[in-house]
């Protein structure tokens, strides 16, 4: 018979003691990150399992977090999410919860309905993924559980949020942009949409500043209706030699536009995205854009979320997760004689 794997077990093989074992696995206060993480780590290639049943017997806890995501953002186009929520599953596992994914329709943000989850007390504390409406906000602000936003924040609602730092990312691919020669460069996504969009558009604007660039009007493009859906773009007139795009989805739709209409990219317009999912190596040429720390995001949501549910008073505020520039094929520095006029 198989021997079942301890906290005993974990503890010998660390040579610390059993009660450090349990306070690391729990993610309770007076152990160290790195030694959590050793700890964790070593239970897993140890094969221990969680008896979570008797656990949620003896504290009252169901050992469930719930993970809600807009279902304008579960279509086959938005990945990312899913990743996201792949991450925050298997980290969970590893601190003996369980991740349980649940979708928020239209008609139930409208009418402001609070997820089952919740009414049933299925779960100790929700990560919301994924931008949601302003009402519907407020009235989970009327839910006793721990909650946390994740990709998204509302600078009018105090709730703790782990965001990707769509900024400094957006500054700095404008940046390479003005580096390599562009001046004339338009911004597209619409900014009414996301707190992400927003910020990726300020970061955007911030570098343009800096240079002592203009910001045209008419180059702030729209990419998506009130409701989230993708519409066509709208090329303007004239044209700029450059595109931000705020996700390689519209960064990847952009392109397929602009080569149906006889355009090459880079060679007429260089082309940058944001994310670094999917889109940035299917497209052709691959994009140029800002790599989301997204294993990052959900480790930190995830140690966020246990710290609410073991003290209902901890709050963080927002915590800001770098990415990097990936630089490939579709932008390029512009050259003397180039003519990006339509």
């Amino acid at each position: 018979m198989n021997h079942k794997v301890t906290m005993r077990d974990i503890a010998d093989r660390l040579n610390i003691s059993s009660v450090t074992v349990s306070k690391a696995l729990g993610d309770k206060d007076g152990v160290s990150d790195s030694l959590k993480e050793k700890i964790k780590q070593v239970a897993e290639e140890m094969g221990y399992r969680y008896n979570t049943a008797a656990k949620s017997m003896k504290d009252g806890l169901s050992y469930n977090i719930g993970v809600m995501i807009p279902e304008r953002f579960t279509g086959t186009n938005h990945s990312f999410y899913f990743r996201i929520y792949k991450y925050i599953a298997k980290i969970l596992e590893q601190g003996g919860y369980y991740g349980i994914m649940t979708t928020l329709g239209e008609h139930e943000e409208s009418m402001l309905t609070l997820p089952r989850l919740y009414y049933e007390q299925k779960i100790d504390g929700l990560i919301i993924l994924g931008q949601i409406g302003k009402p519907y906000i407020e009235a989970m602000q009327e839910m006793q559980l721990p909650k946390i936003f994740l990709d998204f924040y509302d600078e009018h609602v105090e709730m703790d949020a782990v965001v990707t730092d769509n900024f400094y990312g957006a500054y700095e691919l404008t940046n390479l942009l003005i580096r390599g020669g562009h001046r004339d460069i338009a911004y597209l996504g619409t900014l009414h949409s996301t707190s992400s969009i927003q910020d990726r558009f300020l970061g955007y604007y911030k570098s343009l500043l800096e240079h002592r660039i203009p910001l045209q009007q008419q180059w702030i493009l729209d990419d998506r209706d009130e409701d989230g859906v993708y519409i066509d773009i709208q090329l303007p007139d004239p044209m700029p030699s450059a595109f931000v795009c705020n996700c390689d989805q519209v960064a990847h739709n952009l392109i397929n536009k602009l080569q149906d209409l006889g355009y090459h990219v880079p060679q007429d317009y260089s082309v940058t995205g944001f994310d670094n999912d999917i889109y940035a190596t299917l497209t052709r040429p691959p994009l140029t854009t800002v790599e989301v720390d997204i294993e990052r995001m959900a480790k930190l949501a995830v140690q966020s979320i246990l710290k609410k549910v073991s003290n209902p008073y901890y709050t963080f505020g927002r915590a800001l997760v770098p990415g990097r520039v990936i630089e490939r094929e579709s932008a390029i520095a512009l050259t003397n004689d180039a003519d990006h006029q339509a």
